[in-house]
């Protein structure tokens, strides 16, 4: 059975309807912020989330976000105030806080991302340019971050965009200058190494040298005690024979004997050719005169 040509426009009039619904309605959500557009002019910002309506065909819409964004600037080198060179990486932080003024500026985010690039990159040069070296290492690099993230701002407000903050990532002298400097780092090292070396060899001179008099003196000390001591044994030994040879020289004279007997008889292969009426055995031969001589 033929369709009829009112089924056939029902049907034409139910897509228009259809496709007129789903171009008049669009959602913005929590983390969106719409720009609806007539002709290309501005008709009405949308901030506020929900389901938002516009005139099909007619109007249109451009999204952009309300999070914070990110965007890293390619490594570029710079030149400090004290001649030295930094190949630096920052990144910035920023927001679109004025959709209007974001749209009639740079449209869209790439726009943004080129100029907000060529603004850091400018205010790099320019702040880094009048800070050194130790400045950048010191707690000083705070105030140095905070200049630069100020400049950035002024030059992103006018684009409807706050920079929330600024940060170098890295910083780092060029391939060159790092080993020309890790060169001069390493001679002084050694030369510090070598001083210290010196010194302390000197102090060890110095330590020795001390200890050696000390050791001298103390040998000395020791020694002529020693002295002292076995000449005071010697005395009192001569006293003694003394005394001995005194009181019994016979007795005295046994014993000098026995004593020259165990020195020159003592070892096992000691050989003497004596005769045996010799003076030195006369106590060997004749045991009576060892007697001593009765007390007094």
């Amino acid at each position: 059975m033929p369709i009829s040509r009112s089924l056939i426009f029902t049907g034409i009039s139910i897509v228009i309807v259809l496709l007129l619904a789903a171009g008049s309605f669009f959602t913005v959500s929590e983390t969106e912020q719409a720009i609806v557009l007539q002709f290309g002019a501005v008709q009405r910002i949308d901030r506020a989330a929900g389901l938002k309506f516009k005139i099909p065909f007619i109007q249109d819409v451009v999204i952009y976000e309300k999070r914070l964004l990110d965007l890293e600037s390619p490594p570029q080198e710079v030149i400090l105030a004290d001649q030295r060179r930094l190949v630096v990486d920052a990144y910035a932080v920023y927001q679109i806080v004025d959709p209007l003024k974001f749209y009639q500026a740079v449209r869209t985010d790439e726009g943004a991302k080129l100029r907000l690039t060529s603004s850091m990159n400018a205010t790099l040069r320019d702040v880094l340019g009048g800070t050194t070296v130790a400045t950048m290492l010191s707690k000083d690099r705070e105030g140095v971050m905070q200049a630069i993230r100020a400049k950035v701002n002024d030059a992103a407000t006018p684009l409807g965009i706050v920079v929330a903050d600024v940060r170098i990532s890295r910083a780092n002298f060029p391939e060159s200058i790092s080993q020309s400097i890790y060169g001069q780092m390493n001679s002084e090292r050694q030369r510090e190494a070598a001083q210290f070396r010196a010194e302390g060899y000197e102090q060890a001179q110095q330590i020795k040298a001390k200890a050696d008099r000390e050791r001298t003196v103390i040998l000395a000390e020791a020694k002529r005690q020693a002295d002292i001591a076995h000449g005071q044994g010697d005395a009192q030994a001569t006293q003694i024979y003394a005394d001995a040879f005194g009181r019994d020289p016979e007795f005295y004279a046994y014993y000098r004997s026995l004593d020259a007997y165990k020195k020159s008889l003592g070892g096992e292969e000691t050989q003497f050719v004596l005769s045996p009426n010799s003076d030195f055995l006369r106590y060997l031969n004749h045991p009576d005169l060892a007697k001593p001589a009765p007390s007094k």
